[in-house]
């Protein structure tokens, strides 16, 4: 019977996702339209690809609190090589995602080699790329190419829209795609679960635990910075010192998804879901007509509400377990 509990927990994302939608759209003013589910496609792009990358962190039991500011210190950071230092587009973009490796790997050293709790880290790591973004760019806002721009007109009809097609979301499936290969079918995913399950065990058998973690880090860092992209293509304007609780955003949308905060559990499939819930509600809140902090105190509510139905999960596989 618990069994079945367990199984039944995993159309609670699905479920959820629907609900909201159905709830919007009676309640909410012009939700149901086109535009409004571009829209949502749109701005589940970059808190997919965090969730992507946190959804392997969490899973070895770690947290990174860093992800909203290193995705706005890459894209400040690309859209500041590009405007000011003129550099070409491509290389620019190819900036946006190494700064974001490179906190990861920063991530990485901290919590794999130097033992570093993760929380306290991460933190440290998301002031730092604030500080970062900030001093580079002189606290000066910095934009990035729109489609009528002469020079890199290409960059949101490649990464967001073009003919009124939703181009990013083919990226979004094809990195999912992607994700699940790597967490479901490759030794890789089997040690991320390995080390979240039991750490000590991982690393007597022979796992190289200090190594695959960094790995791990890393391969999120390189998520971020496609979120960075991504988020750039959607918004042009990249500002300072923001990013602050985006990483709500991709974590809730993992954990919603049946990522245990517990580490050791967790699939692509439900992290997607968790992402167009999040993005479904970020949207269908500002439709209702709700002001910013209502539309934030709501998306904490969520974050709450996640973490509890995370520690249900968690002790209801401990009583199968035991049984």
């Amino acid at each position: 019977m618990l069994g079945k509990k367990i199984n039944l927990q995993k159309l609670l994302a699905p479920v959820v996702l629907v609900i909201l939608y159905v709830l919007f759209s009676i309640i909410g003013n012009g939700f149901f339209t086109t535009d409004t589910l571009k829209t949502i496609l749109e701005s589940s792009y970059y808190i997919g690809f965090m969730a992507f990358g946190v959804t392997f962190i969490i899973i070895t039991g770690g947290i990174d609190l860093s992800l909203g500011t290193v995705m706005m210190c890459s894209a400040l950071l690309g859209a500041y090589s590009f405007k000011v230092a003129g550099w070409p587009l491509a290389l620019s973009l190819v900036l946006t995602v190494a700064v974001g490796v490179m906190f990861g790997l920063v991530n990485g050293v901290f919590v794999a080699k130097l033992k570093l709790p993760p929380f306290i880290s991460t933190l440290g790591t998301m002031m730092m790329a604030q500080g970062v973004g900030s001093i580079i760019t002189k606290v000066q806002s910095q934009t990035w190419p729109t489609s009528t721009d002469p020079l890199g007109g290409w960059f949101k009809k490649v990464f967001i829209r073009y003919n009124g097609m939703p181009v990013g979301a083919f990226w979004l499936a094809a990195f999912f795609i992607i994700a699940v290969l790597i967490l479901h079918k490759s030794k890789f995913g089997r040690y991320v679960f390995a080390i979240g399950s039991n750490e000590e065990a991982a690393r007597l058998s022979g796992i190289n635990v200090e190594k695959w973690k960094i790995m791990v880090y890393a391969l999120s860092g390189f998520f971020v910075g496609m979120a960075g992209i991504f988020y750039a293509a959607a918004y042009t304007t990249i500002t300072p010192g923001t990013g602050n609780g985006q990483e709500m955003n991709g974590i809730t949308g993992a954990v919603i998804g049946g990522v245990s905060m517990a580490g050791g559990s967790g699939s692509m499939v439900g992290t997607l879901i968790g992402v167009f819930i999040m993005s479904v509600l970020k949207n269908g809140l500002a439709s209702c007509g709700l002001q910013a902090p209502w539309q934030t105190f709501f998306t904490g509510l969520v974050v709450v509400l996640a973490v509890l139905l995370d520690n249900y999960r968690t002790r209801a596989a401990n009583r199968v377990r035991k049984s």
